[in-house]
């Protein structure tokens, strides 16, 4: 019996599992921007031995987010970080002449427009990585930009420069401090770039970490700019503009490690791990597709692709408690903690008959490549082609006999050859 109690907490929690997944992409770029609003005032508590860490400390963490950046070959990344590295230190250079100076104010405003135009371009441009055969654009993008900047911020200092750039500077779009008008509205539209590249959208419904930390950074960016007038709030948040990046790039390649691209599930890597975290109550399900072979023989691996996404976007509705994770090849493995045997019998005749129910449409030789473009023309059209996709499913539970998760695994792959052999689609213990 199911009390209304039981049941309103068992209607809520795919919704607060939802929530915390929407959530968790943002949280470590919040915690470090809270971190650089909070340095300043921790900043004259430091001892005089470490007092170098409030000029220095951006140095070190942009400069090991750019390494980084060219360790990963993540060229919007390094792109994003070597502009900041740039306008960092240019500025800093140019603060010798003071804050007040010419050459302090042309460096401070071709950092604010520079650094968004830089990121908005590289957001624009598909990811190549940053090493690419006879790709040299971004390398002479960068020379030009520094001779330029370094040409306007001596003006009046020799004879190729000139003085025309102190009238110039005073143009409404480009007077600062704060950021200027020009890098207001290219820090917009940036951030709206970024934002919708991590905004996840079918088929890929996660977010990755390196959209979200170019968003974070032209963040921190943004308050540094705006606070250029208190040094250390400056270097605060130039500082954590890199952490974030640095972060990202860390999560990224947890993500890339731990999850499938192809289904955007677990990895097996990720499944063998929570293994050993499993309770002495718990029930693993194996699930295989049906004549996945056929599928590849008859339609090409591009159906057969379609069909684990499809299957796999299935399985990650699993209630019960269960979690999906992507086993290889066409099979997956479900893991219901703290469930037994026969609490999870249901769902999985559910899911079961949800994927067998499912009429597949056979993507044309002419369909979009953006999947927003797709979904709007499969509404307006009918599909030429529909393939029906059916799974067998083996499950298993702890007993006398299986004292591990991995005895467990290798039950339920038993039960899944048995489901199989009696007839497919079906599940057996």
């Amino acid at each position: 019996m199911v009390t209304g109690g039981t049941f309103e907490a068992a209607r809520r929690a795919p919704l607060n599992l939802s929530v915390v997944r929407a959530v968790r992409p943002v949280l470590a770029p919040a915690a470090i921007l809270l971190a650089a609003a909070l340095a300043p005032v921790a900043g004259p508590t430091l001892p005089p031995s470490l007092s170098g860490l409030k000029t220095l400390g951006p140095y070190v963490v942009l400069l090991l987010g750019t390494g980084m950046g060219v360790w990963f070959n993540r060229g919007r990344t390094f792109i994003a970080l070597a502009s900041l590295l740039a306008a960092f230190a240019g500025y800093n250079l140019a603060l010798e002449f003071g804050a007040a100076s010419f050459a302090a104010r042309a460096v401070f405003t071709a950092a604010a427009v520079l650094v968004p135009l830089n990121v908005l371009l590289a957001l624009v441009f598909p990811e190549r990585g940053v090493s690419h055969h006879f790709n040299y654009r971004w390398l002479m993008l960068a020379v030009v930009e520094i001779v330029c900047v370094a040409w306007i911020a001596s003006a009046g200092r020799n004879s190729l420069s000139g003085t025309a750039w102190h009238d110039l500077l005073e143009h409404w779009l480009l007077r600062s401090p704060p950021m200027p008008l020009a890098g207001r509205l290219l820090f917009v539209a940036a951030l709206v770039a970024a934002t919708w590249r991590a905004w996840p959208r079918p088929p890929r419904t996660h977010t990755r970490p390196l959209d979200t930390g170019l968003a974070g950074a032209l963040m921190a960016f943004f308050v540094a700019c705006e606070w250029v007038t208190a040094l250390s709030a400056f270097n605060a948040f130039m500082a954590a503009a890199g952490a974030i990046m640095l972060v990202s790039l860390l999560q990224e390649s947890h993500r890339l490690a731990f999850h499938d691209e192809l289904t955007g599930l677990p990895s097996r890597r990720a499944l063998e791990e929570r293994l050993h975290g499993l309770g002495p109550a718990h029930a693993i399900a194996m699930v295989d597709v049906d004549h996945f072979k056929k599928f590849n023989d008859t339609h090409g691996h591009d159906i057969g692709d379609q069909v684990l996404k499809l299957v796999a976007a299935r399985l990650a509705e699993i209630q019960g408690g269960g979690r999906a994770y992507r086993y290889g090849g066409e099979e997956f493995c479900l893991l219901f903690d703290g469930r037994t045997l026969a609490e999870t019998l249901p769902h999985l005749e559910k899911i079961r008959a949800n994927i067998a129910a499912y009429r597949m449409a056979v993507r044309r030789d002419d369909r979009p490549k953006d999947p927003e473009d797709g979904t709007k023309l499969r509404s307006l059209r009918s599909a030429e082609k529909t393939l029906s996709v059916t799974v067998s499913i083996g499950i298993a539970e702890p007993d006398d006999v299986l004292s591990t998760p991995a005895g467990v695994l290798r039950a339920a792959d038993k039960a899944l050859y048995r489901a199989k052999e009696a007839g497919r689609n079906r599940v057996s213990r």
